[in-house]
């Protein structure tokens, strides 16, 4: 969740923390910043695979042919449609990424509730200007388990030969 003191993360420092965590077999990349960090990864491990989507039309080189487990975007979003943005960050979600890590700016006129709908967390607010937020989306907790949500509560078989209904 977002923290409440002062941004303490550089946007480097988060998109390397996040590729630090993961620890990906395939990397998707998208966005200057996000390139500089993918090329270094790839470098270190030139037997997996590594795909860098264009800046200037991102779209073009989606639905990907592979599955990625960590896709990492800055800058695409402000130079997109809100249309063409969504529609990326859609395809990226559910052509199997199994974890995105978008950096948008303030000024973007994406808002949070953008990102929460497509599935996103905001994870924190970064150092440096202009303002910066992280948004995070996740496979494994993006659809948390409901207690309710399960068989043991649909056929109600307590109630079996008791009522007719």
């Amino acid at each position: 969740m977002i923290k409440q003191n002062e941004p303490s993360l550089t946007p480097q420092q988060a998109l390397a923390q996040t590729l630090d965590d993961c620890q990906p077999d395939t990397l998707l990349v998208c966005g200057t910043l996000p390139v500089r960090l993918g090329r270094a990864w790839h470098k270190q491990y030139p037997d997996r695979l590594y795909t860098e989507l264009l800046l200037s039309a991102p779209n073009n080189g989606l639905p990907s042919a592979d599955t990625h487990d960590l896709a990492l975007i800055e800058g695409a979003l402000e130079q997109l449609s809100h249309e063409e943005g969504t529609l990326m960050l859609g395809q990226l979600r559910n052509f199997g990424t199994h974890r995105i890590a978008v950096i948008i700016t303030s000024e973007s006129g994406w808002q949070m509730s953008d990102f929460l709908s497509l599935g996103f967390t905001r994870q924190e607010h970064l150092h440096g200007t202009p303002a910066r937020t992280l948004y995070t989306y996740n496979i494994d907790s993006y659809n948390r388990r409901r207690d309710w949500n399960n068989p043991q509560y649909w056929a109600n078989p307590e109630m079996w030969d008791k009522a007719r209904w």
